[in-house]
């Protein structure tokens, strides 16, 4: 492997883009089962955000993906390397000062682990967004559990790979007993506590 020689030292510190921004860099990890709705509302969380001027960005399972993780599947191995470079993007984006959102299953507690390690635990808010494997199966909003029935989508979380509660998220997020709105409020409102500067 070749000598590599970081450079973050001759660069804008954190601190000074962060202050340029008035806002306080943060990556909101949002974790749960698939149609739990871990996307509709880190989506919604963006858009109220950028309303009121904070910089952010989205990092969504399916789009990564499609692009930085194409290729990878879901076997444990697969898993964690798109968690890892995941993690290491997002701490990209701490860097340049700005809010990360970021929606991912992360079924397993080794593999949030190994998030917490790359960002820093300071760093990261973990959200549990819970709701029954069941009542997933009946949203199903993008039709992967009908394709999971027939075989069609290997190591499918839930089913035949396991799924495991994180045991101290910094927020529980009910969407099967509350609804999506008063789910939000209470996101954002425990999100611009850790990202607002005050005046």
């Amino acid at each position: 492997m070749p000598d590599i020689h970081p450079i973050y030292h001759h660069m804008l510190s954190r601190e000074e883009r962060e202050n340029k921004l008035r806002q306080r860099a943060k990556v909101v990890w949002l974790l749960g089962l698939s149609g739990s709705g871990k996307s509709t509302l880190a989506m919604a969380l963006e858009n109220r955000l950028f309303v009121e001027g904070f910089v952010t960005t989205h990092l969504d399972g399916d789009n990564v993906r499609d692009g930085l993780n194409r290729g990878l599947g879901f076997s444990d191995s697969d898993r964690e390397e798109n968690n890892r470079r995941v993690a290491e993007v997002s701490k990209l984006f701490l860097q340049s000062g700005i809010i990360c959102l970021n929606s991912f299953i992360t079924p397993k507690e080794s593999l949030r682990k190994l998030v917490r390690g790359i960002i820093g635990a300071e760093d990261l808010l973990e959200i549990y967004v819970e709701c029954s494997f069941e009542t997933c199966r009946k949203r199903d909003v993008k039709g992967i559990y009908k394709k999971a029935e027939k075989g069609l989508v290997p190591n499918f979380t839930g089913r035949e790979s396991g799924f495991e509660p994180p045991a101290q998220p910094h927020l529980v997020l009910n969407t099967e007993t509350t609804p999506l709105e008063q789910s939000l409020e209470t996101l954002y409102s425990f999100v611009l506590g850790h990202i607002r500067i005050a005046p």
